[in-house]
């Protein structure tokens, strides 16, 4: 049990860290990084679910880390398209 609350949270701060790094440009904060890498690994497993090519976390793996990795990607990038928040061409 313990173990798998730690796994959660090291997996979600490293694909957390990654998302911000590819779609920001840089981290979050370790405690953002965490949320947004569980989150991610939520969203990662629930889509890959859907296209059935499986995902979702099965422990401290590569697996695990890629689903939640692609989750959280792709909530960086929901989040930036309904706040805008995204980087704007200067005139």
């Amino acid at each position: 049990m313990i173990g798998t609350i730690i796994a959660w949270i090291v997996i979600g701060g490293i694909a957390g860290w990654l998302a911000g790094l590819v779609v920001r440009g840089g981290g979050m904060g370790v405690g953002m990084d965490i949320v947004v890498g569980i989150i991610g690994g939520i969203i990662g497993g629930f889509i890959l679910g859907i296209l059935g090519v499986g995902g979702g976390f099965s422990g401290f793996n590569v697996i695990s880390l890629i689903t939640a990795f692609i989750g959280a990607v792709i909530l960086l990038l929901l989040i930036r398209l309904f706040t805008g928040s995204g980087a704007r061409a200067r005139v």
